[in-house]
């Protein structure tokens, strides 16, 4: 009997030449460069016109980073092949075998479900890497530009496509045990996709619990690690989905254990996921890792708020779709909650969109009540949220340090020679990789 570490080696090889020999990861491997190059091209024209490229108003860009003005954009082509073709490469990979017979055979190797899966999720992990070159290799053409690169940020931006990745290939690996046929199983995990989108969308318009709920959505997890913002409870989450779709994979792979045990087995793991992700929703560090620190406040603010220990409660009356909210939310209260972890925040409007309740007499007003002070205001600004804050503390506002002012990085260039590599060079190196490969395995 072989040992279970040949097993492994074997189970490996077997897994990585399926995968050379699979012409959904080539496809995917082509689009990615032209995916890539629309999203990066468009970003350093932009990003060049603003810092003064082409006769506009120089200095625009000094308030620019890369992050947002470049990494972000170029990245988010990784979003969309995640969502809709990494998923077939990933389907293709585990329902091949079980159309083929060829499970039965890897059911009598010495090796658990939860480790045969954890083979398949890590070759396909390893592929994901490859593809991610498409993206990196626009880095290298940025600094050939004589743009700049902050390390922890392009780490952070990756980071999260990465466990993006990973939530997709779980996502499809539990499709594909689940159901008969590669296509009912590319439904299913199409359907999951959709329905955190339509998740997004609710929390826009409804606001609360939704709102909460979408914060743990793929889409938002990826629009804040792009932003530079780790958040330890969104990566948990995000972690611990991956294992349970893993898991639930490797239950439904099983095909000699009756479908009564496997379908109560499946219960008890949602069970045990969603007591994991109750318990993750309250824990609360974060990081900041933009040069900018556009996810935080000044590091003087960040010292005065944390010395402040009266609970606060922030009441808003504010639409869900009131333009003012947004610019509150995004700009003052996500910062705030990273400070202060204990304030609470409401929202109060009786309509989504806020249209026939601008002439009601409250509407538009953000109450603060701190340890039983309270006050009224109608600012939506961060400054003018801190300036209340301060106020209703008695806190003497810190003073403004210009020396230590993100100045930016404007660079006026245009993407010169990007075309010819994303739309030409790219696909040919590709599809002569992958004739060269599958002629050998001939």
């Amino acid at each position: 009997m072989p040992s279970r570490r040949s097993a492994l080696w074997w189970l490996v090889s077997k897994e990585w030449r399926e995968l050379v020999a699979s012409r959904a990861w080539w496809c995917l491997l082509v689009a990615m460069g032209p995916l890539v190059g629309v999203s990066y091209i468009s970003a350093v024209r932009t990003y060049g016109e603003a810092s003064g490229l082409g006769g506009t108003a120089a200095g625009v860009g000094e308030a620019f980073s890369p992050l947002v003005g470049i990494w972000a954009p170029t990245f988010s082509a990784c979003e969309l092949a995640a969502a809709f073709l990494l998923p077939f490469v990933a389907i293709r990979l585990v329902s091949g075998d079980r159309q083929s017979g060829a499970l039965k055979l890897e059911l009598q190797h010495a090796m658990s479900p939860l480790a045969r899966i954890s083979v398949k999720a890590g070759v396909l992990l390893a592929s994901w890497i490859i593809a991610l070159i498409a993206p990196f290799i626009g880095v290298l053409l940025w600094k050939a530009y004589g743009g700049t690169l902050d390390a922890p940020e392009l780490a952070t931006v990756a980071s999260g496509h990465l466990l993006n990745a990973g939530l997709t290939v779980a996502l499809a690996a539990a499709a594909a045990s689940l159901a008969e046929h590669p296509s009912t199983a590319a439904i299913l995990t199409l359907t999951v996709t959709v329905g955190t989108w339509i998740i997004n969308f609710i929390a826009a318009v409804q606001g609360g619990i939704w709102d909460r709920a979408a914060a743990y959505t793929p889409t938002a997890m990826v629009a804040q690690f792009q932003h530079g913002l780790v958040r330890l409870d969104v990566v948990l989450i995000a972690l611990a989905l991956v294992a349970a779709g893993l898991a639930l994979a490797a239950i439904w792979m099983r095909l000699g254990v009756p479908v009564r045990r496997r379908v109560l087995e499946s219960i008890a793991l949602g069970a045990i996921v969603m007591s994991i992700i109750l318990a993750c929703t309250v824990i609360t560090p974060s990081w900041d890792m933009s040069e900018n620190r556009m996810n935080s406040f000044s590091q003087a603010d960040e010292r005065a708020l944390t010395r402040i220990r009266t609970p606060l409660s922030i009441e808003v009356h504010l639409a869900p779709e009131d333009p003012r909210r947004v610019d509150l939310e995004r700009h003052a209260l996500s910062k705030l909650r990273r400070i202060m972890p204990a304030m609470r925040v409401r929202y109060q409007s009786a309509t989504s969109i806020g249209l026939f309740e601008q002439t009601g007499e409250h509407y538009g007003e953000v109450w603060y009540d701190f340890g039983g002070r309270k006050t009224t205001s109608r600012l939506t600004t961060a400054e003018g949220v801190l300036e209340t804050i301060y106020a209703l503390a008695g806190v003497t506002p810190p003073a403004g340090n210009e020396e230590n002012a993100f100045r930016g990085h404007p660079l006026a260039v245009a993407p010169k020679g990007a075309a010819a590599v994303f739309y030409g060079i790219w696909p040919v190196l590709v599809v002569a990789a992958a004739s060269l490969v599958r002629s050998k395995s001939r």
